[in-house]
Protein backbone atom coordinates (compact mmCIF):
# COMPACT_ATOMS: atom_id res chain seq x y z
CA UNK A 1 0.00 0.00 0.00
CA UNK A 2 2.62 2.12 0.01
CA UNK A 3 2.50 3.48 -3.50
CA UNK A 4 -0.98 4.32 -2.41
CA UNK A 5 -0.04 7.18 0.13
CA UNK A 6 1.98 10.24 0.38
CA UNK A 7 3.27 11.95 3.51
CA UNK A 8 2.36 15.76 3.29
CA UNK A 9 5.49 17.99 4.78
CA UNK A 10 3.13 21.01 6.04
CA UNK A 11 0.95 18.58 8.31
CA UNK A 12 2.64 16.08 9.38
CA UNK A 13 -0.47 13.76 8.17
CA UNK A 14 -0.70 10.54 6.20
CA UNK A 15 -2.86 11.00 3.95
CA UNK A 16 -4.40 8.57 0.97
CA UNK A 17 -3.04 9.51 -2.58
CA UNK A 18 -5.63 10.79 -5.44
CA UNK A 19 -5.97 11.13 -8.60
CA UNK A 20 -6.76 13.98 -10.86
CA UNK A 21 -7.24 15.02 -14.72
CA UNK A 22 -5.04 16.73 -17.17
CA UNK A 23 -6.88 18.09 -20.30
CA UNK A 24 -5.63 18.24 -23.63
CA UNK A 25 -7.63 20.83 -25.67
CA UNK A 26 -7.19 19.65 -29.43
CA UNK A 27 -8.46 22.84 -30.66
CA UNK A 28 -5.65 24.53 -28.45
CA UNK A 29 -2.79 22.04 -27.86
CA UNK A 30 -2.52 23.48 -24.68
CA UNK A 31 -2.42 20.94 -21.67
CA UNK A 32 -4.18 22.01 -18.03
CA UNK A 33 -5.70 20.83 -14.59
CA UNK A 34 -9.25 20.49 -14.36
CA UNK A 35 -10.55 21.79 -11.45
CA UNK A 36 -14.39 20.98 -12.79
CA UNK A 37 -17.46 21.95 -14.87
CA UNK A 38 -19.67 24.70 -14.19
CA UNK A 39 -23.23 24.91 -14.13
CA UNK A 40 -23.48 26.15 -17.83
CA UNK A 41 -20.78 22.96 -18.68
CA UNK A 42 -17.81 24.94 -19.20
CA UNK A 43 -14.79 23.03 -18.38
CA UNK A 44 -12.83 25.01 -15.07
CA UNK A 45 -9.04 24.18 -15.85
CA UNK A 46 -6.15 26.33 -14.22
CA UNK A 47 -2.18 26.27 -16.11
CA UNK A 48 -0.01 24.17 -14.25
CA UNK A 49 2.36 27.14 -14.81
CA UNK A 50 -0.12 29.47 -13.20
CA UNK A 51 -1.39 27.10 -10.68
CA UNK A 52 -1.30 28.17 -6.56
CA UNK A 53 -2.13 26.69 -3.49
CA UNK A 54 -5.71 27.98 -3.44
CA UNK A 55 -6.64 26.40 -6.47
CA UNK A 56 -8.42 23.03 -5.93
CA UNK A 57 -8.04 20.44 -8.42
CA UNK A 58 -10.63 17.80 -9.18
CA UNK A 59 -10.10 14.42 -6.95
CA UNK A 60 -11.25 11.23 -8.42
CA UNK A 61 -11.09 7.52 -6.79
CA UNK A 62 -7.75 5.76 -8.28
CA UNK A 63 -10.17 2.14 -8.47
CA UNK A 64 -11.70 0.92 -11.95
CA UNK A 65 -15.44 1.05 -11.38
CA UNK A 66 -15.99 4.20 -8.81
CA UNK A 67 -13.47 5.96 -11.14
CA UNK A 68 -16.25 4.89 -14.55
CA UNK A 69 -18.78 6.22 -13.10
CA UNK A 70 -17.69 9.46 -11.66
CA UNK A 71 -16.31 10.12 -15.28
CA UNK A 72 -19.11 9.05 -17.16
CA UNK A 73 -21.35 11.88 -15.13
CA UNK A 74 -19.01 14.30 -15.79
CA UNK A 75 -17.99 13.71 -19.09
CA UNK A 76 -21.57 14.36 -19.83
CA UNK A 77 -21.65 17.52 -18.68
CA UNK A 78 -19.42 18.85 -20.55
CA UNK A 79 -20.44 21.35 -23.63
CA UNK A 80 -18.22 20.40 -26.13
CA UNK A 81 -16.96 17.22 -25.13
CA UNK A 82 -15.01 16.21 -28.30
CA UNK A 83 -12.94 19.24 -28.03
CA UNK A 84 -10.87 17.48 -24.84
CA UNK A 85 -9.04 14.56 -24.43
CA UNK A 86 -8.56 13.92 -20.92
CA UNK A 87 -5.84 11.79 -18.57
CA UNK A 88 -5.90 10.35 -14.97
CA UNK A 89 -2.83 11.20 -13.25
CA UNK A 90 -1.41 11.52 -9.91
CA UNK A 91 -2.81 14.76 -7.88
CA UNK A 92 0.56 14.49 -6.74
CA UNK A 93 2.97 14.76 -9.78
CA UNK A 94 -0.08 16.56 -11.75
CA UNK A 95 1.93 20.05 -12.32
CA UNK A 96 5.24 18.11 -13.52
CA UNK A 97 3.36 15.73 -15.84
CA UNK A 98 1.23 18.51 -16.84
CA UNK A 99 4.37 20.49 -18.21
CA UNK A 100 5.78 17.18 -19.54
CA UNK A 101 3.26 16.38 -21.47
CA UNK A 102 3.07 19.96 -23.11
CA UNK A 103 6.28 19.65 -24.15
CA UNK A 104 5.56 16.21 -25.85
CA UNK A 105 2.88 17.69 -27.75
CA UNK A 106 4.57 20.65 -28.71
CA UNK A 107 6.93 18.62 -30.29
CA UNK A 108 5.51 15.70 -31.76
CA UNK A 109 4.00 14.76 -35.06
CA UNK A 110 0.52 13.68 -35.39
CA UNK A 111 1.25 9.93 -35.38
CA UNK A 112 3.18 10.76 -31.94
CA UNK A 113 -0.16 12.34 -30.37
CA UNK A 114 -1.85 9.33 -32.16
CA UNK A 115 -0.26 7.51 -29.22
CA UNK A 116 -1.61 9.00 -26.60
CA UNK A 117 -5.05 7.48 -27.01
CA UNK A 118 -3.25 4.77 -25.01
CA UNK A 119 -3.43 6.82 -22.16
CA UNK A 120 -6.77 8.55 -22.87
CA UNK A 121 -9.64 8.27 -20.69
CA UNK A 122 -12.74 7.79 -21.94
CA UNK A 123 -16.56 6.96 -20.42
CA UNK A 124 -16.91 3.37 -19.94
CA UNK A 125 -14.24 2.63 -21.52
CA UNK A 126 -11.71 4.06 -19.34
CA UNK A 127 -7.85 3.10 -20.76
CA UNK A 128 -8.85 -0.35 -22.81
CA UNK A 129 -5.96 -0.50 -24.96
CA UNK A 130 -7.46 -3.34 -26.32
CA UNK A 131 -10.41 -1.47 -27.50
CA UNK A 132 -8.58 1.50 -29.04
CA UNK A 133 -9.02 1.89 -32.96
CA UNK A 134 -5.68 0.86 -33.92
CA UNK A 135 -6.44 0.88 -37.56
CA UNK A 136 -7.82 4.96 -37.07
CA UNK A 137 -5.12 7.18 -37.50
CA UNK A 138 -7.67 9.68 -37.13
CA UNK A 139 -6.21 13.13 -35.48
CA UNK A 140 -9.81 14.18 -34.46
CA UNK A 141 -10.35 12.47 -31.42
CA UNK A 142 -13.87 10.89 -30.84
CA UNK A 143 -15.51 10.45 -27.66
CA UNK A 144 -17.84 6.95 -27.52
CA UNK A 145 -21.26 8.02 -29.05
CA UNK A 146 -22.76 4.50 -28.24
CA UNK A 147 -22.84 2.25 -25.61
CA UNK A 148 -22.96 -1.76 -26.39
CA UNK A 149 -26.38 -1.92 -24.79
CA UNK A 150 -28.17 0.46 -26.64
CA UNK A 151 -27.66 -2.01 -29.77
CA UNK A 152 -29.71 -3.51 -31.57
CA UNK A 153 -28.40 -7.34 -30.89
CA UNK A 154 -31.50 -9.20 -32.13
CA UNK A 155 -30.92 -7.36 -35.15
CA UNK A 156 -27.27 -8.30 -34.94
CA UNK A 157 -28.06 -11.98 -34.71
CA UNK A 158 -30.45 -12.48 -37.72
CA UNK A 159 -27.14 -11.56 -39.36
CA UNK A 160 -25.21 -14.20 -37.75
CA UNK A 161 -23.23 -11.32 -35.56
CA UNK A 162 -23.13 -11.17 -31.84
CA UNK A 163 -20.90 -8.48 -29.34
CA UNK A 164 -18.03 -11.11 -28.95
CA UNK A 165 -17.48 -12.00 -32.70
CA UNK A 166 -17.55 -8.13 -33.37
CA UNK A 167 -14.59 -7.70 -30.26
CA UNK A 168 -12.44 -10.64 -31.83
CA UNK A 169 -12.95 -8.69 -35.33
CA UNK A 170 -11.73 -5.27 -33.62
CA UNK A 171 -14.98 -3.62 -35.00
CA UNK A 172 -16.62 -2.67 -31.62
CA UNK A 173 -14.21 0.38 -30.86
CA UNK A 174 -15.06 2.00 -34.47
CA UNK A 175 -18.94 1.20 -34.33
CA UNK A 176 -19.16 2.52 -30.67
CA UNK A 177 -17.64 5.66 -31.47
CA UNK A 178 -19.80 6.69 -34.51
CA UNK A 179 -17.59 5.23 -37.71
CA UNK A 180 -18.07 2.80 -39.96
CA UNK A 181 -16.10 -1.14 -39.13
CA UNK A 182 -12.80 -0.65 -40.29
CA UNK A 183 -13.19 -4.20 -42.39
CA UNK A 184 -16.02 -5.39 -44.30
CA UNK A 185 -17.66 -7.73 -42.36
CA UNK A 186 -19.17 -11.03 -43.36
CA UNK A 187 -22.83 -11.62 -42.40
CA UNK A 188 -26.17 -14.35 -43.63
CA UNK A 189 -29.03 -12.97 -44.02
CA UNK A 190 -31.44 -15.54 -43.68
CA UNK A 191 -34.89 -14.75 -45.15
CA UNK A 192 -36.26 -18.36 -44.54
CA UNK A 193 -36.71 -19.41 -47.95
CA UNK A 194 -33.11 -18.20 -49.10
CA UNK A 195 -30.27 -17.75 -47.41
CA UNK A 196 -27.30 -14.94 -48.94
CA UNK A 197 -23.94 -14.25 -47.67
CA UNK A 198 -22.50 -10.89 -48.36
CA UNK A 199 -18.89 -8.94 -47.03
CA UNK A 200 -20.28 -5.27 -45.51
CA UNK A 201 -19.00 -2.14 -43.43
CA UNK A 202 -21.77 -1.86 -40.35
CA UNK A 203 -21.92 1.36 -38.40
CA UNK A 204 -24.31 2.69 -35.91
CA UNK A 205 -27.12 5.64 -36.62
CA UNK A 206 -29.65 6.96 -34.48
CA UNK A 207 -32.99 7.45 -36.15
CA UNK A 208 -35.40 10.23 -35.80
CA UNK A 209 -37.24 8.51 -32.57
CA UNK A 210 -33.16 8.35 -30.70
CA UNK A 211 -33.37 4.46 -31.16
CA UNK A 212 -29.73 3.18 -32.46
CA UNK A 213 -30.28 1.35 -35.31
CA UNK A 214 -27.51 -1.23 -37.44
CA UNK A 215 -26.76 0.56 -40.84
CA UNK A 216 -25.52 -1.75 -43.22
CA UNK A 217 -22.50 -0.67 -46.35
CA UNK A 218 -22.84 -3.34 -49.26
CA UNK A 219 -20.22 -2.95 -51.89
CA UNK A 220 -20.88 -1.47 -54.79
CA UNK A 221 -19.23 -2.17 -58.60
CA UNK A 222 -18.50 1.45 -58.33
CA UNK A 223 -20.25 4.52 -57.29
CA UNK A 224 -22.90 6.19 -59.20
CA UNK A 225 -21.58 9.46 -60.56
CA UNK A 226 -24.04 10.32 -63.15
CA UNK A 227 -26.34 11.08 -60.64
CA UNK A 228 -26.71 14.12 -58.29
CA UNK A 229 -25.27 13.24 -54.57
CA UNK A 230 -27.24 15.37 -52.35
CA UNK A 231 -27.69 17.93 -54.87
CA UNK A 232 -24.70 17.72 -55.86
CA UNK A 233 -23.92 16.96 -60.07
CA UNK A 234 -20.65 15.61 -60.68
CA UNK A 235 -17.83 17.44 -63.21
CA UNK A 236 -15.75 14.83 -65.25
CA UNK A 237 -12.97 16.29 -63.02
CA UNK A 238 -14.97 14.97 -60.27
CA UNK A 239 -15.63 11.81 -61.36
CA UNK A 240 -11.37 11.51 -62.25
CA UNK A 241 -10.39 12.29 -58.63
CA UNK A 242 -13.14 10.14 -57.58
CA UNK A 243 -12.08 7.02 -59.11
CA UNK A 244 -8.17 7.56 -58.84
CA UNK A 245 -7.52 9.10 -55.54
CA UNK A 246 -11.37 8.70 -53.47
CA UNK A 247 -11.28 12.06 -52.62
CA UNK A 248 -13.36 14.49 -54.90
CA UNK A 249 -11.08 17.26 -54.10
CA UNK A 250 -12.97 20.22 -53.24
CA UNK A 251 -15.66 21.75 -51.05
CA UNK A 252 -18.64 22.00 -52.57
CA UNK A 253 -22.23 22.82 -51.07
CA UNK A 254 -24.55 19.36 -50.27
CA UNK A 255 -28.98 19.88 -49.26
CA UNK A 256 -30.10 17.75 -46.75
CA UNK A 257 -33.03 16.00 -48.10
CA UNK A 258 -34.78 15.90 -44.10
CA UNK A 259 -34.32 20.01 -43.62
CA UNK A 260 -33.19 21.15 -47.09
CA UNK A 261 -30.48 22.75 -45.15
CA UNK A 262 -27.29 23.85 -47.57
CA UNK A 263 -24.01 21.98 -46.03
CA UNK A 264 -20.57 22.53 -47.32
CA UNK A 265 -18.73 19.55 -47.51
CA UNK A 266 -16.05 17.28 -49.20
CA UNK A 267 -16.73 13.70 -50.66
CA UNK A 268 -15.22 10.77 -50.77
CA UNK A 269 -15.31 7.44 -51.93
CA UNK A 270 -15.20 4.64 -49.21
CA UNK A 271 -12.81 2.08 -51.30
CA UNK A 272 -14.14 -0.56 -49.28
CA UNK A 273 -17.36 -0.83 -50.81
CA UNK A 274 -17.75 2.65 -53.37
CA UNK A 275 -20.19 3.99 -51.58
CA UNK A 276 -19.99 8.07 -51.52
CA UNK A 277 -19.52 9.25 -48.08
CA UNK A 278 -20.08 13.37 -47.64
CA UNK A 279 -18.40 15.44 -44.27
CA UNK A 280 -19.10 18.70 -43.47
CA UNK A 281 -16.06 21.19 -43.99
CA UNK A 282 -16.85 22.91 -40.67
CA UNK A 283 -16.07 20.00 -38.67
CA UNK A 284 -12.44 19.24 -40.81
CA UNK A 285 -9.59 19.85 -38.75
CA UNK A 286 -6.05 19.75 -40.30
CA UNK A 287 -3.16 18.86 -37.87
CA UNK A 288 -0.36 21.57 -37.52
CA UNK A 289 2.70 18.99 -38.27
CA UNK A 290 2.69 16.06 -40.73
CA UNK A 291 5.74 13.65 -40.29
CA UNK A 292 8.00 16.48 -39.07
CA UNK A 293 6.86 19.19 -41.63
CA UNK A 294 5.34 22.02 -40.00
CA UNK A 295 2.55 23.49 -42.38
CA UNK A 296 2.01 26.58 -43.29
CA UNK A 297 -1.53 28.70 -43.54
CA UNK A 298 -1.68 28.33 -46.79
CA UNK A 299 -0.91 24.30 -46.99
CA UNK A 300 -3.59 23.96 -44.89
CA UNK A 301 -6.29 26.33 -46.58
CA UNK A 302 -5.18 23.68 -49.55
CA UNK A 303 -6.63 21.05 -47.13
CA UNK A 304 -9.51 22.66 -45.41
CA UNK A 305 -10.73 23.41 -49.43
CA UNK A 306 -10.48 19.47 -50.13
CA UNK A 307 -7.25 19.18 -52.18
CA UNK A 308 -4.26 17.35 -52.37
CA UNK A 309 -1.37 18.79 -50.70
CA UNK A 310 2.56 16.82 -51.89
CA UNK A 311 4.66 17.23 -49.04
CA UNK A 312 8.46 16.50 -49.52
CA UNK A 313 10.97 15.33 -46.80
CA UNK A 314 8.74 13.43 -43.75
CA UNK A 315 10.07 11.34 -41.82
CA UNK A 316 8.97 7.72 -41.37
CA UNK A 317 8.90 5.64 -38.38
CA UNK A 318 12.11 4.41 -39.18
CA UNK A 319 13.39 7.59 -39.37
CA UNK A 320 13.64 7.51 -43.29
CA UNK A 321 12.77 10.68 -45.14
CA UNK A 322 9.85 10.42 -47.61
CA UNK A 323 7.18 12.24 -49.93
CA UNK A 324 4.10 11.52 -50.58
CA UNK A 325 0.50 13.74 -51.38
CA UNK A 326 -1.91 14.17 -48.21
CA UNK A 327 -5.70 14.95 -48.45
CA UNK A 328 -8.27 15.15 -46.23
CA UNK A 329 -10.52 11.76 -46.64
CA UNK A 330 -14.12 12.24 -45.71
CA UNK A 331 -15.02 8.72 -45.25
CA UNK A 332 -11.78 7.96 -42.84
CA UNK A 333 -12.40 12.22 -41.14
CA UNK A 334 -8.51 13.10 -41.14
CA UNK A 335 -5.89 13.41 -43.53
CA UNK A 336 -4.46 10.47 -45.25
CA UNK A 337 -1.31 9.47 -47.21
CA UNK A 338 -1.99 8.73 -51.00
CA UNK A 339 0.99 6.62 -51.65
CA UNK A 340 -0.50 4.90 -54.73
CA UNK A 341 -1.93 7.46 -57.01
CA UNK A 342 -1.13 10.92 -56.35
CA UNK A 343 2.68 9.94 -55.62
CA UNK A 344 3.31 7.82 -58.22
CA UNK A 345 1.93 10.54 -60.26
CA UNK A 346 4.35 13.27 -58.86
CA UNK A 347 7.48 11.10 -59.05
CA UNK A 348 5.91 9.73 -62.56
CA UNK A 349 6.13 13.57 -63.72
CA UNK A 350 8.96 14.51 -61.64
CA UNK A 351 10.76 11.80 -63.50
CA UNK A 352 9.62 13.41 -66.88
CA UNK A 353 11.06 16.65 -66.02
CA UNK A 354 13.99 15.48 -65.14
CA UNK A 355 14.45 13.54 -68.20
CA UNK A 356 13.41 16.31 -70.05
CA UNK A 357 16.07 18.56 -68.27
CA UNK A 358 18.67 16.18 -69.16
CA UNK A 359 17.84 15.79 -72.80
CA UNK A 360 17.99 19.61 -73.21
CA UNK A 361 21.08 19.44 -71.43
CA UNK A 362 22.52 17.06 -72.97
CA UNK A 363 25.09 17.48 -76.05
CA UNK A 364 25.08 16.14 -79.92
CA UNK A 365 27.41 12.92 -79.82
CA UNK A 366 30.13 13.15 -82.44
CA UNK A 367 30.11 9.48 -82.91
CA UNK A 368 27.47 7.29 -84.82
CA UNK A 369 27.22 4.15 -85.09
CA UNK A 370 31.01 3.92 -85.11
CA UNK A 371 31.56 6.55 -87.14
CA UNK A 372 33.39 9.73 -85.81
CA UNK A 373 32.13 12.79 -87.12
CA UNK A 374 34.53 15.45 -88.28
CA UNK A 375 34.71 19.00 -87.49
CA UNK A 376 32.86 20.49 -90.12
CA UNK A 377 30.00 17.65 -90.33
CA UNK A 378 30.02 17.97 -86.08
CA UNK A 379 29.19 21.87 -86.75
CA UNK A 380 26.67 21.43 -88.70
CA UNK A 381 25.10 18.09 -86.49
CA UNK A 382 24.61 19.96 -83.33
CA UNK A 383 23.02 22.79 -84.94
CA UNK A 384 20.08 20.38 -86.29
CA UNK A 385 20.59 20.38 -89.59
CA UNK A 386 20.92 17.04 -91.62
CA UNK A 387 24.42 15.08 -92.25
CA UNK A 388 25.90 12.73 -94.80
CA UNK A 389 27.22 9.90 -93.65
CA UNK A 390 28.94 6.87 -95.21
CA UNK A 391 31.02 3.89 -94.18
CA UNK A 392 28.35 2.72 -91.80
CA UNK A 393 27.82 -1.04 -91.03
CA UNK A 394 25.04 -3.05 -90.60
CA UNK A 395 24.05 -5.94 -88.52
CA UNK A 396 25.46 -8.41 -91.27
CA UNK A 397 28.52 -6.76 -91.59
CA UNK A 398 27.74 -4.73 -95.08
CA UNK A 399 28.25 -1.20 -95.57
CA UNK A 400 25.54 1.70 -96.23
CA UNK A 401 25.16 5.50 -95.83
CA UNK A 402 22.22 8.25 -95.21
CA UNK A 403 21.41 11.20 -93.34
CA UNK A 404 22.04 11.88 -89.58
CA UNK A 405 19.52 14.87 -87.91
CA UNK A 406 20.32 15.69 -83.89
CA UNK A 407 16.80 16.19 -82.47
CA UNK A 408 17.51 18.73 -80.02
CA UNK A 409 13.82 17.96 -77.83
CA UNK A 410 14.75 14.72 -77.71
CA UNK A 411 18.33 14.22 -77.82
CA UNK A 412 18.14 11.53 -79.64
CA UNK A 413 19.95 11.36 -83.59
CA UNK A 414 17.41 10.64 -86.67
CA UNK A 415 18.27 8.30 -89.25
CA UNK A 416 17.69 8.30 -92.88
CA UNK A 417 19.06 6.74 -96.48
CA UNK A 418 17.64 9.64 -97.95
CA UNK A 419 17.89 13.60 -96.91
CA UNK A 420 14.29 14.12 -94.89
CA UNK A 421 12.27 17.19 -95.95
CA UNK A 422 11.59 18.30 -92.34
CA UNK A 423 13.56 17.59 -89.48
CA UNK A 424 10.69 15.89 -87.34
CA UNK A 425 9.30 14.11 -90.70
CA UNK A 426 9.93 9.92 -90.60
CA UNK A 427 11.70 8.99 -93.27
CA UNK A 428 12.05 5.21 -94.56
CA UNK A 429 15.22 3.71 -96.98
CA UNK A 430 14.87 4.27 -100.50
CA UNK A 431 13.99 1.27 -102.83
CA UNK A 432 16.70 0.47 -103.19
CA UNK A 433 17.70 0.04 -100.05
CA UNK A 434 14.35 -0.90 -97.96
CA UNK A 435 16.17 -4.62 -99.57
CA UNK A 436 19.07 -4.61 -97.53
CA UNK A 437 17.77 -2.91 -94.27
CA UNK A 438 14.96 -5.25 -94.38
CA UNK A 439 16.78 -9.02 -94.69
CA UNK A 440 19.99 -8.09 -92.94
CA UNK A 441 19.17 -5.90 -90.35
CA UNK A 442 15.44 -6.39 -89.78
CA UNK A 443 15.93 -10.16 -90.22
CA UNK A 444 13.17 -10.07 -92.97
CA UNK A 445 12.57 -11.95 -96.04
CA UNK A 446 11.74 -11.18 -99.75
CA UNK A 447 10.68 -13.38 -102.83
CA UNK A 448 13.77 -12.79 -104.53
CA UNK A 449 16.19 -13.50 -101.81
CA UNK A 450 14.81 -15.62 -99.34
CA UNK A 451 16.94 -18.82 -99.49
CA UNK A 452 20.46 -16.70 -100.66
CA UNK A 453 22.70 -16.99 -97.53
CA UNK A 454 24.78 -14.28 -97.83
CA UNK A 455 24.20 -10.92 -96.33
CA UNK A 456 22.67 -8.45 -99.27
CA UNK A 457 24.92 -5.61 -100.81
CA UNK A 458 23.61 -2.46 -101.25
CA UNK A 459 20.94 -1.82 -103.26
CA UNK A 460 20.55 -5.69 -103.87
CA UNK A 461 17.53 -6.84 -104.86
CA UNK A 462 18.05 -10.50 -106.36
CA UNK A 463 20.93 -12.85 -106.57
CA UNK A 464 23.71 -11.24 -108.17
CA UNK A 465 25.42 -14.11 -108.78
CA UNK A 466 25.29 -17.94 -109.91
CA UNK A 467 25.87 -19.47 -106.56
CA UNK A 468 22.66 -16.60 -105.58
CA UNK A 469 20.54 -18.17 -108.31
CA UNK A 470 21.33 -21.93 -107.60
CA UNK A 471 20.87 -21.15 -103.85
CA UNK A 472 17.24 -19.49 -104.63
CA UNK A 473 16.12 -22.37 -106.89
CA UNK A 474 16.93 -24.83 -104.17
CA UNK A 475 13.35 -25.24 -102.67
CA UNK A 476 12.44 -28.01 -100.44
CA UNK A 477 9.22 -29.26 -101.47
CA UNK A 478 6.72 -30.42 -99.04
CA UNK A 479 6.20 -34.08 -98.04
CA UNK A 480 3.33 -36.00 -99.36
CA UNK A 481 0.73 -36.66 -96.04
CA UNK A 482 -0.10 -41.11 -95.62
CA UNK A 483 -3.65 -41.22 -96.38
Amino acid sequence: MEDEIINSQETGEIKPATDTLLVLNTHTNQVEMVKGVDQEGNLQKVSPLEKNENDQLIKVDKHGDIFSNFFSNFYRQLKNPTRFNFFKVSEYDAVNTAKDLQKYVDQASPEEKERLKDYEVLPQHNNNSKNQNTMNNNTENQEYRFQPEQIDWKTMEKFGLNQEKLEKMDAMDSLLRGFKTNTLIPITINLGTAVSKMDVRLSLQTGDTGQVAVHLHGIRKEPNLNMKFLGHEFSDQDKKNLKETGNMGRVVDLVNPKTDEIIPSVISRDRLTNELVAYRAEFMKIPDEIKGIKLDEHQKQTLLEGGPLYLEGMTSKKGESFDATVQFNADKRYVEFLFNNNQNQQQSQQHHNQQQTQHIDQEAPKVFRGKELNDSQYEKFKAGQSVYVDGLTDAKGKAYQGYITFNKQTSKTDFSFTHPNKLKEEVKPTEDHKTQTAVNTEGKTNEATKNVKEPLESKQQKPVNKQQEDQQKKVRKPRKQKL
